[in-house]
C-alpha cells in the first residue's frame, strides 16, 4: 500500500496545476485548487513514509508495461520514506504561502505557467524518489528539470531572470548527460536498468560521472553556479522549493547510487568528504559579503550542501574503512540535515519574500527597523536564524551534533583498517572537518547577525521601508508551521530516530546486524533535555525583560558622545559590518572594494563603502570563457552563407575526406 500511496502522491502534485488552465488567467479559484491537491498529496506521501519507519518489508509496485524491455518497478523503502517527506511538505507549504505572495490576480500573466510548473516539480521529484528503474528515474530527473527551469523565469521579461534561466538550463542539461552515462556503465556492470544492488566491481566512471550530475544538481561547489543567480531570481515560494527540496534530490542520487555499488575506495569517501568541507567554508564565506538577502540565503544552500556532504563522505569513508559506527553516525547526520536545512531554510526564504513583499525591496542597505512593523515575520526569521547557526535548542544543532561525534570518532579510530589511504589520512580529514565545522558555524552566526540586524533592527533607511506592514496571514502560517518543525526535532529528535534508522539501513542493510542502534551511538536524550532546559531559561529571561520593560522607569539623558542628532546614516550597513571578515578571508574571495573618500583625517568628507563578490566559477571563470569561445566562433561565420552550392561542395569535400581515409587504413 506504500507505493499506491506515493505514486497517488506523485500524480495528486503532478496534475495540481492542471484544473487551472480551465479557469480564467486570474482566478483565486485556480491558486486554492492546487494547493489543496499538493496538500492531499502531503497526506500521502505522510501514509506511504511512516508506516515504513516500522515496517520489515519494502513495498513495491510493477507497471504493466515494459521499458527497455524491463518492467517499471516503484518502491518505498527506508531511504525513500525518508525523502518523500520534504519532498512533498515545503511545495505544500509553498503553495499555501504563494496564496498571498503570488496570488493569479497580481500575476496574470505567468500564474497559469508558474502553477502547472510548481507542481511539476513536486511530482518529477517524488518519481525520482520512488523509481526503481533507470527510466523512471531519469524520467522524473528531466520532468522535475524542465518544470524548475519554467518556474525559475516566470518572470522572464527581466534580463537578469533570463540570464539566471539559461545557466540553470545548461547546467541542468550537463547533469543529465552525466547520469545518462551513469546509467549506461550501471546497465553494463549489471546487466539491467533495475536499480538493484550489484556484487560486481563496477568501472570507477560510473561512480565519477554519477557524482558530477548530482553534485550539478546539488550545487556543491564548483559545481554551483547555476544556484546563486536562481534562488535569487526565481519567486520567492519557487526558491524556497529550490533550496528546501530539488536540490536535496542530488543528495539523494549520491545516496541511492553508493547503496547500490560495492563499497568503494576509501579515497572516494574522502574526495566526497573534502568537497563537502570546500563547499560549506566558501558557501558561507561568499554569503558574509552578499547584500541581496535572498542572494545572500542561496550561498547558505551551498553552505549547508557541504554540511551535508561531509556526513556523507565520513558514512562512504567508515563503509570502505569497515567502521560501521563511523558510517552510522555520519550517514544519520547528513540525512537528518537533509530534513533540517529543508525546514529551516524555506522558512528563511519565506520570510526573505515577505520583506521582498511587504517593503519592495530585497536590498539590505534599503531596509532597516522591520522588526516593530512586521514583528511576526521577524520573530520566523529570527527562529530561521537561529536554526541554521546550529545552535540550540533548534533541529540544525542535532544533526550538526551528529556529524561532530562522527567526526571525533573517525578521529579516534583513524583509519585502522585495510584502505587505499595512509593510515592517517582519515584521521587528518577528520581532524580538519571539525575544525571548519566550527568555523562555518561561527561565520553562519556572524552573518546572520549582520542579516538579522540590517534588515529588523535600527531604524528604516528609506521610505519603502518605514512603509511595509506585517505579512498576511497565509504567509504567517506558512512561517509558523516551519518554526515549529524546527523547534519540534530540535526539543524532541527522538521522534525522527525510527524513520531515520530505516532510511541508514536502507543505505547499508549490514549496519543493521554490524553498529549499534542509532539511539544509543547518539545522546538524544540528553540533547532534548538539554534543549528543553536551555528554552525553559530563554523563556523565564524573556518573561523578565518583559516584566522589567512594562514598569515605569526614569529616562535620565545619556552621553550622546557629542552626536546630538543620530540618523540612519549612522547605522552599520552590509558592507561595512561584514567588512572585516571579507578582508580576513580575501585569499579566497577576492573582493571588490569600493571605498571612494575614505580618509583618516578628523574632518573627511563625504565617502562610501562598497563590496562586490563576484562568484568564482561563474563570473570569473565561465561567464568570460564562453565570451571567449563565441568571439571564437563569429571568426568561422563566412563558412555558413546560406548559398546551397556552397553546402553541396561541403558534403563533396567531406565525402572526398572520407574516401582517402578510408583507402589510407589497413586492408
Amino acid at each position: 500500500m506504500s507505493a499506491a500511496f506515493a505514486v497517488a502522491a506523485v500524480g495528486l502534485a503532478a496534475l495540481s496545476g492542471l484544473p487551472g488552465l480551465a479557469l480564467p488567467r486570474d482566478s483565486s479559484a485556480a491558486d486554492r485548487i492546487a494547493a489543496l491537491l499538493l496538500g492531499l498529496a502531503l497526506v500521502c506521501a505522510a501514509v506511504a513514509a511512516v508506516p515504513v519507519a516500522s515496517a520489515a518489508a519494502e513495498p513495491t509496485l510493477v507497471l504493466p508495461w515494459r521499458v527497455l524491455g524491463e518492467r517499471i518497478v516503484l518502491g518505498v523503502d527506508g531511504l525513500s520514506a525518508f525523502f518523500l517527506l520534504p519532498t512533498f511538505a515545503i511545495p505544500s507549504l509553498a503553495s499555501l504561502y504563494a496564496l498571498a505572495y503570488w496570488p493569479a490576480r497580481e500575476h496574470p500573466r505567468s500564474a497559469r505557467r508558474l502553477r502547472l510548473a510548481f507542481g511539476l516539480i513536486a511530482g518529477g521529484a517524488g518519481l525520482v524518489v520512488i523509481a526503481r528503474h533507470a527510466f523512471a528515474f531519469l524520467a522524473g530527473w528531466e520532468v522535475m528539470a524542465l518544470a524548475a527551469f519554467f518556474s525559475i523565469t516566470a518572470e522572464d521579461e527581466r534580463e537578469g531572470v533570463r540570464r539566471a534561466g539559461f545557466v540553470y538550463l545548461a547546467c541542468t542539461r550537463a547533469s543529465t548527460l552525466a547520469l545518462v552515462g551513469a546509467f549506461a556503465l550501471f546497465h553494463a556492470a549489471s546487466g539491467g536498468f533495475a536499480l538493484e544492488a550489484i556484487t560486481a566491481a563496477p568501472s570507477r566512471a560510473l561512480f565519477g560521472l554519477a557524482l558530477v550530475g548530482f553534485l550539478l544538481k546539488a550545487g556543491a561547489m564548483p559545481l554551483h553556479l547555476w544556484l546563486p543567480g536562481a534562488h535569487a531570481m526565481a519567486p520567492t515560494h519557487v526558491s524556497a522549493v529550490l533550496s528546501g527540496m530539488l536540490i536535496k534530490l542530488g543528495i539523494y542520487g549520491i545516496v541511492r547510487v553508493a547503496s547500490l555499488l560495492p563499497p568503494l575506495a576509501a579515497g572516494e569517501g574522502a574526495l566526497v568528504l573534502a568537497l563537502g568541507i570546500v563547499s560549506a567554508v566558501l558557501g558561507v564565506a561568499f554569503a558574509l559579503g552578499q547584500h541581496q538577502l535572498k542572494r545572500l540565503l542561496a550561498y547558505h544552500s551551498i553552505e549547508n550542501i557541504g554540511i551535508i556532504l561531509m556526513g556523507v563522505g565520513l558514512a562512504l569513508l567508515g563503509r570502505s574503512l569497515g567502521l560501521p559506527e563511523l558510517e552510522l553516525l555520519g550517514m544519520a547526520g547528513a540525512l537528518l540535515h537533509v530534513w533540517n536545512h529543508a525546514l529551516f531554510k524555506a522558512l528563511l526564504f519565506f520570510g526573505a519574500g515577505a520583506v521582498l513583499r511587504q517593503s519592495g525591496s530585497g536590498e539590505l542597505d534599503r531596509l532597516g527597523g522591520l522588526a516593530r512593523r512586521m514583528p511576526g515575520t521577524a520573530l520566523c526569521f529570527g527562529i530561521g536564524a537561529v536554526a541554521i547557526c546550529g545552535l540550540p535548542p533548534l533541529n540544525g544543532f542535532v544533526s550538526e551534533w551528529l556529524l561532530y561525534l562522527g567526526l571525533l570518532h573517525a578521529v579516534q579510530a583513524g583509519g585502522g583498517g585495510a584502505s587505499a589511504l595512509a593510515p592517517g589520512m582519515a584521521r587528518l580529514l577528520a581532524v580538519s572537518g571539525v575544525a571548519m565545522l566550527a568555523l562555518v558555524g561561527g561565520l553562519a552566526a556572524a552573518c546572520f547577525v549582520k542579516a538579522f540586524g540590517v534588515v529588523f533592527l535600527g531604524e528604516p533607511r528609506t521610505p519603502v521601508a518605514a512603509g511595509a506592514r506585517e505579512a498576511p496571514a497565509r504567509m504567517l502560517a506558512a512561517m509558523a508551521a516551519l518554526a515549529l518543525a524546527c523547534f519540534a526535532i530540535g526539543l524532541a529528535p527522538q521522534l525522527a530516530v525510527p524513520l531515520l534508522e530505516r532510511a541508514v539501513h536502507a543505505f547499508d542493510p549490514a549496519l543493521a546486524a554490524a553498529a549499534p542502534r542509532l539511539a544509543a551511538a547518539a545522546p538524544f536524550g540528553a540533547i532534548s533535555l538539554a534543549a528543553v532546559a536551555l528554552l525553559a531559561v530563554l523563556g523565564a529571561l524573556a518573561a523578565w525583560l518583559l516584566r522589567r520593560r512594562l514598569r515605569p522607569a526614569l529616562r535620565p539623558l545619556t552621553w550622546d558622545c557629542g552626536y546630538a542628532a543620530p540618523s540612519v546614516r549612522m547605522q552599520y550597513t552590509a558592507a561595512s559590518f561584514a567588512d572585516g571578515l571579507v578582508r580576513l578571508l580575501r585569499w579566497a574571495l577576492w573582493p571588490q572594494l569600493d571605498a571612494a573618500g575614505l580618509s583618516r583625517r578628523p574632518f573627511p568628507g563625504a565617502a562610501r563603502l562598497h563590496t562586490e563578490l563576484p562568484d568564482p566559477v561563474l563570473d570569473r571563470l565561465t561567464l568570460p570563457a564562453a565570451r571567449s569561445l563565441a568571439q571564437v566562433s563569429t571568426w568561422f561565420r563566412w563558412v555558413q552563407r546560406g548559398r546551397v552550392h556552397a553546402y553541396v561542395l561541403y558534403i563533396l569535400l567531406a565525402v572526398v575526406l572520407g574516401f582517402l581515409a578510408a583507402r589510407g587504413g589497413p586492408e
